[in-house]
Order: C-alpha cells, then structure tokens, then sequence
C-alpha cells in the first residue's frame, strides 16, 4: 500500500486539495489535484488525475448544504476511497503567518494551534479558516498527523533591518514587523532557479497573480520583500491595493468618516486593478478591453514592478537572474516585454520568440542577466515538507 501525502488550502468558502505518494520527500510524484467550491452555499466538487484529466465532479443542491466540517471531511474521504491502493499518512496545510516562532515548517498539536491562533488579527481573511482545518481534521482523524507550512518563515532570513518599521518599540512589540507572504512559493522558486541557471546568486523573483509580490534572493534566501505587515502591501494586485501613504488612510477615516470595516473592504476587495480601471481586476480582461483606463492600469502594475526591481538590484547590489512566476507572471508575454524592455539599463535583453513561448529562459544570449519564466508549486512545496517532517519523526 503506497502512502499519500494530502495537501489542502483552505478559505471561507473553498478547498483545495493535492494528493502525492512517494517514498521521500524528494520523490513524489502527483496522484490527483481537486477543489471543493461553494461551501456553506452551493457546493460543487471537480477532481483531476495527475495528467489533468477530470475523474469525478460532485454538486450537492440547496437543500444538502456542507459546512466546512462536512467538506473537509469529504475530501479526505473521497480520496481514500478512490485512490485504490492509497493510504493517507498526512496531510500539510498551507498557514499564511507562523510569527516569530516558527521560522519553519512545522508538526501541529494545540500548543502550536494556540500560538497561531494568536496570529489571527493580522490575517483574518486566511489564518482561521486554515486552523479551523487542522482542528477539524484532527477531531475527526486524531492519529493522522498534521503539518503547518507558513508563507511567512521564507522571509525570516531577511536581515532584522529589513523587517523593522520606524515605529516605538512599545508599539511594534512581536507583531507589528515586515513578515512578507507568498513564502512557498518564493521556497519552491529557490530551489528550481539552480536547475536553468546554477550561477544566479542576486534573484529577484516577481510572483504575480491575483495577489502579487516581489522577493530579492541571495544565494537562494529572502533578504527583502514587497509584502510588509499584510498582504495587501506592496505591488498593486487584483483586488488590493498594494503600497499606500499610511496617512491616506487616517484622511478618510477623520474627513470622509469611512469606518474601519469600509476601509478594509476598499482596501482588499475595491483597490487595485479593479480600483485603477473601474472595470475589473482581471488581467485577462484588463488586455482585452479598449478603455484608456484598462491600458492605465496594466501600465501601473508595470511601473511598480520596475522600481521594486531596480529597488532590489539595489539592496543585492546587482543582479544576476529575475524570474516571472504565477498566474500572470507564467501566462503573460506582453506584460514580461515591457518589464524587461524597462530593465535594459540593468542590461536585460528580451528574446521575442522565448517569450511568446513562455520559456523558460526569454533573455537573449547576449543579455547581462538572465531573465526566467518557471511555473511555481506551491502544493508540491507543502507536500515535501510534509513528507520531511512525518518521515523524521517516524525515524
């Protein structure tokens, strides 16, 4: 019997979830990938093998709605029962902020529930419905073991420098620091960069999605990052503003008396491209538009990547390799051209042909710094370190 590493990423209304078997963490090979959409509403249930072919669709109607007990247990089921052969040993949950205890990942009981639980007013659009997870699996399944695997602790590495605001020590106190997300991501880019390009020291790595960062790398660790304290900071992002002047935000809550719950609903939901174009924050239809405003918005996206670039060519003190990674960054040509057409006086050369391709390498032979597109796994990140951290303990 194979044993199978699960990997789930939980929000309010969804699951997602990866299957992965392997004797080690190094050698796992994907079983199937799925996601559980419209909990507590409508739920609809879709599951594909490793080839990406469909294997099972389920929906349930109004009168049969799953809470998010019912989904979460469903999905484990489910792949218990269709994986013939298969034995779940763990399961690895994505968990956006670890704080400053856990610079790694990590195997979860109630003393590290409890720390994370903690965490919750600086995420809470993420952090309890992924720790209501891990709780949920463990009443139902308390021998199977658990493993957190944090966007944040990447960024632990970045100097203590580069994770102070100017502010009192008695306001920051150990929560109030520049974590930076999409950690896993940023694990996964790390370790494939030495496969295309071994010399690349000073990276700078730009994951763009519908949430968007930016990492500088040296020697494959985090030494800056554009999300700060949320992840809402930064690059803007489909729906999120990104960077902003603090004291906007005290203008409209003392002259435009905006509460607090407004603002966070512009902040995350109405900003962004969304915010910057009026029509969607969806880059596919941003490019598809004919409206000045879309054509605006996509431009500002692209002015920021460029100044975090040169920002971080500066803090790496020059650059050897600059990587497009996610969504937008894997899939968008015309966006990768103009980043890289702005990067020519840090010597970047765009090869056409490569980058219509989608890569890997779309920098010409000639230019001072190679320029990558690598998809980024984030599921296969979480599984390893779930299959490192079990099989260490069993040993």
């Amino acid at each position: 019997m194979a044993n199978v590493f699960v990997v789930l990423n939980s929000g309010s209304t969804s699951v997602k979830f990866a299957a992965y078997t392997g004797d080690d963490a190094e050698s796992l090979d994907l079983v199937c990938r799925g996601q559980l959409d419209g909990i507590g509403s409508q739920p609809s249930f879709a599951a594909k093998n490793a080839k990406g072919e469909l294997v099972d669709t389920q929906t349930w109607g109004r009168e049969r709605i799953l809470d998010r007990d019912a989904a979460l247990k469903f999905v484990i089921t489910w792949l218990q029962d269709h994986g013939a052969g298969l034995k779940v040993v763990a399961v690895g949950h994505r968990v956006v902020q670890g704080g400053v205890t856990h610079h790694r990942p990590t195997l979860v009981g109630e003393k590290v529930l409890r720390e994370l639980e903690k965490l919750i007013p600086i995420v809470p659009s993420h952090q309890p419905y992924e720790l209501d997870a891990i709780r949920t699996l463990a009443k139902a399944y308390p021998r199977l073991p658990q493993v957190a695997v944090f966007d944040t602790s990447f960024h632990r590495t970045m100097p203590e420098i580069a994770q102070r605001y100017a502010l009192p020590a008695a306001v920051l106190g150990e929560e109030i620091r520049h974590w930076g997300y999409h950690g896993i991501s940023y694990d996964y880019i790390s370790r494939a960069l030495p496969r295309y390009s071994p010399t690349a020291r000073r990276v700078v790595a730009a994951h763009l999605g519908g949430g968007a960062s930016m990492c500088a790398m040296l020697d494959g660790k985090s030494v800056d990052t554009s999300m700060g304290f949320s992840a809402i900071d930064g690059l803007p992002m489909a729906t999120r503003c990104g960077g902003l002047d603090p004291h906007i935000l005290l203008f409209l809550l003392k002259s435009k008396k905006y509460g607090a719950a407004e603002l966070e609903t512009i902040l995350n939901q109405k900003s962004g491209l969304l915010g910057l174009s009026g029509i969607s924050g969806d880059m596919r239809v941003l490019k598809a538009s004919k409206a000045p405003a879309a054509a605006a918005a996509i431009d500002y996206l692209v002015c920021q990547i460029v100044k975090f670039a040169g920002a971080y060519a500066a803090v790496l003190g020059g650059l050897d390799a600059f990587v497009f990674t996610a969504g937008i960054g894997e899939n968008d040509a015309q966006l990768r051209a103009k980043v890289v057409g702005r990067l020519a006086w840090l010597g970047a050369s765009l090869d056409q042909d490569a980058n219509v391709r989608h890569g890997p390498r779309i920098s010409s032979q000639d230019s001072k710094i190679s320029v990558w597109v690598i998809p980024t796994n984030e599921e296969l990140m979480i599984a390893r370190h779930t299959a490192a951290i079990v099989s260490a303990v069993v040993q």
